[in-house]
């Protein structure tokens, strides 16, 4: 009789505070057991040939579970809730489905991208390549969006219906990362909202305690 080969590890590759906390807080949520393979950034870890192998774009997280190699953090959390459906996290009806991938994809386009020029241009960009002028733009732009998200969760405890789902912690995520850039004082219902999320036992570290890590 042949014994049955134990499945393997999911294996999570990425360091905090990107775009791994995403997924991490998934993984947590999920009680799924997995292995973090960190990836320094900043030393060009993401450049060398065996991540390339993994994903081609050189950027974090990487999922791999099985004989599957996942990129982009919502569609990693979205596959996690998808292969789970016990954990509710995807909405049963055809409506909230559609209205929670819209706001994922508004939360990625919309807040997501400005912050990255915001970043971009303040310290990830060499000086003489940073545009002062964009990232003051970005930051305009990332404002107006996450006013429309503030007007969205009046009345709301949850992103999408009457419990939560994946919207739910990509928006924490991307939240936090508004709150870092200093651009949620003038949203005091997801400044609320962010407080509730991060109150979860399963919610990873926040972008702050990554970077004071990072710098200990």
């Amino acid at each position: 009789m042949s014994r049955k080969t134990e499945p393997e590890m999911i294996k999570l590759y990425g360091t905090p505070p990107t775009r791994v906390l995403r997924v991490i807080w998934l993984l947590n949520e999920l009680g799924l057991e997995y292995e973090i393979h960190p990836v320094d950034l900043l030393k060009g870890e993401a450049r060398r040939d065996d991540f390339l192998a993994l994903n081609p774009a050189a950027k974090v997280p990487v999922l791999v579970d099985g004989d599957l190699v996942l990129t982009e953090s919502a569609a990693i959390q979205l596959y996690l809730a998808e292969k789970h459906p016990e954990a509710g996290f995807i909405p049963q009806s055809l409506q909230e489905r559609a209205q929670m991938y819209r706001w994922i994809f508004f939360l990625v386009t919309e807040i997501e991208q400005p912050l990255w020029r915001i970043g971009r241009h303040t310290f990830l960009y060499p000086e003489d390549k940073r545009l002062p002028q964009d990232a003051e733009l970005a930051k305009r732009e990332c404002r107006e969006m996450v006013d429309v998200l503030e007007r969205h969760m009046q009345g709301r405890e949850f992103v999408v219906g009457d419990r939560l789902s994946v919207a739910d912690f990509n928006a924490a995520y991307t939240l936090d990362w508004v709150d870092e850039a200093k651009l949620l004082d003038n949203a005091p219902r997801l400044a609320d909202y962010l407080q509730t999320m991060y109150a979860r036992p399963t919610a990873p570290m926040r972008i702050a305690e990554a970077f004071a890590a990072m710098e200990g």
